[in-house]
């Protein structure tokens, strides 16, 4: 494998779209050529003190292009978090005090060194150029965008077709958005899908100021620990980098298996192969300890890994459960990855009268699959010989679900 299909290997790695993936395999040839890293941007609005996981799928994708040995550029948008960015919402954000907004900058640089090298990163204020950009300054950035295109934006769009107001200062957000790319010379920008539009803004800006455009990188919204929602302090699903550890470690163990190989992808480095040959508690174990282990320290993430592998012997299962459901390979439509719908193996256990309402009682939160609550009623139990999987159905029964090969 050559070097620039090694680099982009690792960049793809969950990646959504990169726009172009030419001229990042060029940019990146030039780079190792003339030994010059490439310029790697990413912006955080501090709007809120705390920054959860969902952030670090950008952090951690920042920090694939720093071991690359690229340069970061970690920007804290103490100017647009000012204007509120209007991306993905039905109304004008309430603009937040200048002294808010610098509170919750100070707590994002403690927080980002948890993951990224505080030597090799460089943390920019886009107030640095915002600030001094005069009157005349400002009309000459607006003249470079149009209304129309403005206008395309989904939720400009949505607003202006139900007559939802729209106000002016919120067509700045894209504009200084983009300007921060001109001001910072960025090869590659970095963002969640929802910024599509904004990070194509700098890449036009880019040209119109010219400068070569930047390459964008759209990354996923993490998912929160319902596996529905995205990860948001309002929604109540999320991970905060500062929770304390056994709750961070609870809160990882409380995911599901799918959404746990997903956490992998985004947030580790891990072989996702090695992980799926795992059997998923041993699996989600190694991920919550791993993830405790970057924000709180080994010895913090092994105190609270024991902490919930006691207190999960300790809860109650008795020893002879209600009902013992044995699967062969006969049971399982592939013997070399066998699995078994959560509802099926509940209604196959006779503890509920029939699927449809095993599924109910998924959703309701009344079905613990070794110790931890499932709300997904399409979760998939993965099974593994000697690894019996337990089932608390409703409040008061018990199920052992055995494969056997």
């Amino acid at each position: 494998m050559s070097e620039i299909a090694r680099q982009m290997d690792l960049i793809m790695r969950g990646a959504v779209e990169v726009i172009q993936r030419s001229e990042l395999e060029s940019k990146l040839a030039r780079a190792a050529k003339e030994k010059t890293p490439l310029r790697i941007k990413a912006g955080f609005d501090p709007t809120a003190p705390d920054l959860h996981l969902g952030h670090t799928v950008l952090i951690q994708k920042l920090k694939h292009f720093q071991d690359l040995g690229h340069q970061v550029i970690f920007l804290i948008g103490d100017f647009t978090g000012m204007i509120g960015d209007p991306t993905g919402v039905s109304e004008t954000r309430k603009a937040l005090a200048k002294e808010q907004v610098q509170e919750n900058a100070k707590t994002y640089q403690r927080q980002i060194f948890k993951m990224l090298d505080p030597q090799k990163t460089t943390i920019e204020f886009n107030s640095r150029w915002m600030g001094p950009m005069t009157a005349d300054g400002l009309i000459q950035l607006a003249a470079h965008y149009r209304v129309a295109r403005m206008m395309e934006r989904d939720d400009f769009h949505k607003r202006f077709q139900e007559q939802k107001p729209i106000s002016v200062h919120e067509f700045l957000y894209p504009l200084v958005q983009g300007y921060d790319s001109v001001a910072l010379k960025a090869d590659v920008e970095l963002g969640g899908t929802d910024q599509k539009f904004n990070l194509l803004v700098g890449r036009e800006l880019q040209r119109d100021y010219g400068q070569e455009s930047q390459v964008v990188i759209t990354m996923p919204l993490l998912e929160g620990t319902d596996g529905v929602k995205k990860m948001s302090k309002s929604v109540g699903n999320y991970i905060a980098l500062e929770d304390a550890p056994a709750e961070m470690f609870g809160k990882l163990m409380s995911i599901s298996d799918t959404l746990m190989i997903r956490y992998y992808e985004l947030l580790t480095s891990e072989d996702l192969a090695a992980v799926k040959a795992q059997h998923p508690m041993d699996a989600k174990l190694s991920l919550a300890e791993r993830i405790v282990a970057q924000y709180h320290g080994a010895q913090a993430a092994q105190g609270a890994k024991a902490g919930f592998q006691q207190k999960f012997r300790e809860r109650e299962f008795p020893d002879e459960p209600d009902a013992r459901l044995v699967l062969t390979r006969a049971d399982v439509a592939d013997p070399a990855k066998p699995t078994i719908s959560l509802a099926d193996a509940i209604a196959r256990t006779k503890l509920v009268p029939s699927k449809g309402e095993a599924r109910r009682l998924i959703v309701q939160g009344g079905i613990e699959v070794d110790e931890v609550k499932q709300t997904d009623s399409n979760a998939v139990l993965t099974l593994s010989a000697g690894h019996p999987i337990r089932l608390k159905v409703g409040k008061r029964k018990f199920a052992i679900v055995e494969y056997r090969v």
